[in-house]
């Protein structure tokens, strides 16, 4: 258990990124969280970020970001359909439309600033290449990567300390990545995985089926979908 240790937690209000949240918090980490608009077509995850860092107790960061050329992705384009695929072919081999460039590339960046200016010497991302869409900056070698160059451009890194970048849900399948939420009590009632901003989710998207797939296999109810 550490203790009295900081960490930075980019987090969406997901199923991964509240699971990584509640791993860095039974780790014994102070935590600050940040969470992003980047363009997306709803603000359905962003409410979630909210409602579940404030029963978590953790401050959160709410941030927008505009980078036009964000709307090649399908994510953010309105005029794009954000694919709807077999389960079977969410395989990773390729690279779909909703990938966003650079977004956690980005996103980490943001991360290591906060955590640069508040001496905190850990960044926790959740990021996951066993059951994902083939987004390239998931994938450890960039992250591992990263860390270097993060420790050459810090005032922490710079002065003989080292940030870290955690991702504890990297090697992970869903179903694990459930598993360890549920033993983590993490407040998955309130998590939002969906790429669209629907009341329900749709059920259609590579992110509700690889959610849906996850718990399958756990056996476990998703309980954003109860009552």
């Amino acid at each position: 258990m550490r203790k009295n240790k900081k960490a930075v937690i980019m987090f969406s209000g997901g199923l991964d990124s509240t699971a990584a949240l509640c791993w860095a918090l039974n780790e014994g980490y102070e935590c600050r969280a940040i969470t992003v608009s980047y363009g997306q077509k709803h603000i359905r995850e962003k409410k979630s970020a909210h409602k579940i860092a404030k029963l978590l107790g953790v401050k959160l960061f709410d941030l927008a970001i505009d980078l036009p050329w964000l709307k090649s992705s399908s994510l953010i384009d309105k005029n794009k359909k954000i694919p709807n695929f077999k389960v079977s072919k969410i395989n990773g081999k390729t690279i779909p439309s909703t990938y966003v460039p650079g977004r956690n590339l980005i996103f980490t960046a943001i991360g290591v600033s906060l955590a640069d200016s508040i001496g905190a010497n850990t960044v926790v991302l959740g990021p996951n290449i066993v059951d994902y869409s083939g987004y390239p900056d998931c994938r450890p070698a960039f992250y591992n990567a990263l860390e270097k160059a993060v420790n050459y451009g810090t005032e922490i890194g710079s002065s003989g300390g080292k940030i870290k970048l955690l991702t504890p849900l990297i090697r992970m399948s869903k179903a694990d990545i459930v598993r360890l939420a549920i033993k983590l009590k993490a407040p998955l009632k309130y998590t939002w995985s969906c790429y669209s901003g629907l009341k329900r989710p749709c059920g259609k998207c590579d992110s509700c089926k690889l959610r849906a797939k996850g718990f399958a296999l756990a056996g476990i109810k998703d309980p954003s979908l109860l009552g």
